[in-house]
């Protein structure tokens, strides 16, 4: 086979492959969500309701190994909006082989359309393989998040 990447909106029919692809991604990063978290941001990603709030399926050569969630948000800084990519993931036997450059380029093209012209995302420092492809594809910032305690 040649490998074939196709990149397409999260249809309903995706729930048990997105939902396996998403705890792939989850575990990576050391955490677990409920059922009940599972099942609400699937509906809302597929939901007319949740605009902002979207997902994008990569397939190679028709089988799903890649995930990606984005969303749009006003910004006090600009007048259009900004899209936060909230989550990437490529399962491991298919890394290396383009997915998650296309995912990312595919929300790029998605904002570009909404005319949303800043995209950004965060990756733990730890993430070598991931900041490799980041650091061909996008500009690294100096900003360090913080959260509330608790």
């Amino acid at each position: 086979m040649t490998d074939t990447i196709t990149i397409r909106p999260l249809a309903p029919e995706d729930e048990a492959e997105w939902r396996r692809l998403w705890k792939a991604y989850l575990a990576f990063y050391g955490t677990t969500v409920s059922d009940e978290i599972y099942e609400t941001t699937f509906a809302r990603l597929l939901s007319e309701d949740h605009p902002r709030q979207n997902a994008l399926m990569a397939l190679l050569d028709g089988k799903a190994v890649g995930l990606v969630h984005y969303i749009y948000h006003p910004h006090n800084w600009r007048i259009e909006d900004v899209c936060y990519l909230q989550d990437l993931f490529a399962d491991p036997e298919a890394r290396g082989k383009g997915v998650g450059r296309k995912l990312i380029e595919a929300v790029y093209r998605a904002a570009d359309a909404a005319g949303c012209p800043s995209v950004y995302w965060m990756t733990q420092d730890f993430n070598a393989e991931a900041r490799r492809l980041y650091d061909r594809i996008a500009q690294l910032t100096p900003f360090i998040k913080y959260q509330r305690q608790g």
